[in-house]
């Protein structure tokens, strides 16, 4: 008799028969079996909140297999992931299969190698029905959201609309956001820097921040200029040097959510695709000769705890690439933030350290090893000791006048040798280095520049930003954040422009709708208390039957009345400055599965529809005639090109500026972002004009 395994992927399931050898069967569930129906409720509310489970369709060949190897194995152990999802499942099989006891036995690998999974199965454990129920209490409460919820939208606003707890209250933020860019308001100010030489005629530049003990608030370029021609008549002197060492110590190895935040920054990968990927090389990777193996831990986690041999291992690895003065005296220990974090997951590392990016390069997609070696660099620097940098901060004055400049030196490198961590585009840039200078020291003046500035509203959020937002309000757990995005998206509630989110008209009306009638639902306290509630059933303080009661009795009350009391809302319609050559009819803009597109507003009589090309103003550099137009390839990436194609085939990636080149007259395009200054570069070859983007040169839309 063999013993049986049953895991959730085929991926997995290939890589960990080979371990096993012939003792042992290894089968896939492919996920769920069973589920909540779709075309029915499936909850009975009168009879605690029982669930009517049913076989998913196209499962059947898969259950009689599982069932049929079942009856051939003396033992039989689930090793779905080790989450409160996975947990459900095997609760699920272990139904389905009518498995007593004796024969069940629950493992988890939070790693697949072939150590872990040897050890897990010497140590299997009965179903943890707390974690099911938490589960269970999870998926009836968003059933309950859905499916009382959505018919609502669907007859007040539009078909094909869904609610949902995380989605709705993720809209909301980004509504709210966009709200604030509306409403606020631009108010102007200046700077006044200053460079200046040092005794031994080395340049640095300080920025002038106070006249005698009050801040210095320049309100208008009149200001600025009297400010500016006062300034020209002062000797200048250094008045305070503050030198101090400060350690910059690495980020901790990565959760999920951090994962998701940093391969969006670093890598530019959205939050489906970085799961997608992290997936892969959990389940394993086929390593040539050295057969299949999973290259990092599990990718849903909130803990940040790593293994003790993983610790030795990496410090192994770190004293033979970077030398023993790169280790800290001993391994640290890095605190999980959020409470309900899982402490017997680990975060998400390389399962051998000295696996090195470069050695399994040859075996895996670009995007694949783009995404260990950030995993394997962010995990390995959280090993290693801290970046020394030794700062300096310089007052210099004249007069009333005071101007401060600040700079920092890389004493030592430490972490940093490996990895740096990435910066959002609204981070605060980092310090320069300032030349020696000494208290009482007399410094020259060079130069002024007074420089216009505007208040800026808060930024839209990117899925960075976003995924940070939802997981500092304690909103979703990380594992839902990467479906939440795609939903939100799918629904056409939002749309990235320029990889930042905006709502759509449509999504602006659900959420308003949802706050004037189902408060709860979209409040952020609210669900950030549900998301405990689910941790307190995983926990068993609570009974999750009484959590969704209390839920339900206020939730259903709301429903029904807003049923007799909402009237039908029109989702405002946005004008375009085209005209329908088929009936004349001014088009519209509406939102369709590949995104924004123009239609007639007179569909069903006119049908007429075409894709949204924005016109940037600029002619085309290569023909002269036609005008460059914002396109998108079939991978749904952005480009810029002629709208007399295919007469003219100009195009280009890069995304060009408002104005033409000073220099030449062609067209300008902006780089960089991100983590780099934006520069802006003409696409004439023989020009070879290029400048910093600056506030004064506007937006490059």
């Amino acid at each position: 008799m063999k013993s049986l395994v049953i895991v959730e992927s085929p991926a997995k399931a290939k890589t960990i028969e080979k371990y096993l050898g012939k003792k042992y069967m290894v089968k896939a569930s492919m996920g769920h079996i069973v589920d909540l129906p779709k075309s029915q409720f499936g909850v009975d509310i009168n009879n605690g909140f029982k669930p009517k489970y049913i076989n998913i369709r196209g499962k059947g060949k898969i259950i009689q297999e599982l069932k049929e190897s079942a009856k051939k194995a003396d033992s039989i152990f689930l090793a779905t992931d080790p989450d409160r999802e996975g947990e459900a499942i095997s609760w699920h099989l272990a139904n389905i299969l009518d498995l007593k006891e004796e024969r069940c036995k629950r493992v988890e690998f939070h790693e697949i190698t072939k150590k872990a999974v040897e050890n897990s199965l010497k140590h299997p454990r009965p179903i943890d029905l707390d974690k099911v129920n938490a589960q269970q209490a999870r998926r009836i409460l968003d059933r309950i959201v859905g499916y009382e919820l959505s018919p609502l939208l669907w007859r007040k606003i539009r078909r094909g609309l869904s609610a949902g707890r995380v989605q709705s209250v993720a809209v909301r933020l980004i509504c709210e956001r966009e709200q604030e860019i509306r409403e606020f308001i631009k108010e102007e100010f200046w700077s006044i820097t200053g460079d200046f030489n040092n005794v031994k005629g080395e340049g640095f530049s300080a920025k002038l921040t106070s006249k005698g003990k009050k801040k210095l608030v320049i309100a208008n370029e009149e200001q600025a200029k009297k400010i500016t021609e006062d300034l020209k008549n002062y000797q200048y002197l250094i008045t305070e040097v503050k030198r101090k060492e400060k350690l910059r110590f690495p980020a901790p190895p990565f959760t999920t959510s951090s994962l998701q935040q940093e391969a969006a920054r670093k890598l530019g990968f959205g939050a489906k695709k970085t799961m997608m990927l992290a997936q892969q090389l959990y389940e394993g990777i086929e390593l040539g000769e050295a057969g299949s193996d999973g290259l990092i831990t599990y990718m849903r986690t909130d803990s940040v705890r790593v293994a003790e041999e993983a610790q030795v291992e990496a410090r192994e690895v770190i004293q033979e690439r970077y030398g023993p003065d790169r280790l800290p005296e001993k391994p640290p220990v890095y605190k999980t933030k959020a409470a309900s974090a899982q402490e017997a997951h680990e975060a998400i590392r390389p399962t051998r350290i000295g696996r090195v990016p470069e050695s399994v390069k040859p075996f895996l997609s670009k995007d694949q090893f783009r995404l260990y070696q950030l995993i394997w660099s962010r995990f390995t620097a959280s090993q290693m000791l801290p970046a020394i940098m030794d700062t300096v901060g310089v007052a210099i004055k004249g007069g009333e006048y005071i101007f401060r400049a600040n700079g920092s030196v890389l004493k030592f490198p430490g972490f940093l040798e490996v990895y740096q961590e990435g910066r959002d585009d609204d981070a605060p840039e980092e310090e320069g280095i300032l030349p020696e200078m000494n208290e009482a020291e007399q410094v020259q003046l060079q130069a002024l520049a007074p420089k216009q500035h505007f208040t800026q509203p808060p930024p839209r959020y990117t899925e960075a930003t976003l995924i940070k937002t939802l997981e500092e309000k304690g909103i979703g757990r990380p594992s839902t954040f990467a479906p939440t995005i795609d939903t939100i998206m799918k629904r056409n509630y939002v749309q990235l422009e320029e990889k930042r989110f905006k709502p759509t008209e449509l999504g602006q009306v659900v959420v308003d709708l949802l706050k004037q009638k189902f408060g709860q639902i979209v409040d952020y306290e609210f669900t950030a208390e549900m998301e405990e509630k689910l941790d307190q059933i995983a926990e068993g303080n609570l009974e999750w039957v009484n959590v969704l009661s209390d839920f339900y009795g206020t939730f259903s009350q709301e429903v029904a009345q807003a049923k007799e009391t909402v009237e039908r809302l029109e989702v405002p319609v946005e004008e375009s400055d085209e005209k329908c050559e088929k009936c004349g009819r001014t088009m519209v803009y509406k939102y369709g599965r590949f995104g924004k597109f123009l239609a007639c507003p007179g569909y069903p009589e006119c049908k007429n529809a075409k894709p949204l090309r924005k016109v940037l103003g600029l002619k085309c550099p290569k023909c002269g005639q036609g005008e460059v137009v914002e396109r998108k390839s079939k991978k749904g990436r952005l480009f810029y090109g002629c709208n007399q194609y295919p007469q003219c085939d100009f195009v280009t990636w890069e995304r060009p500026y408002k104005e033409p080149c000073p220099k030449c007259g062609s067209i300008c395009t902006v780089k960089g972002g991100r983590n780099q200054p934006k520069q802006i570069l003409c696409l004439n070859q023989n020009c070879g004009y290029q400048a910093e983007l600056t506030e004064q040169g506007g937006s490059e839309e």
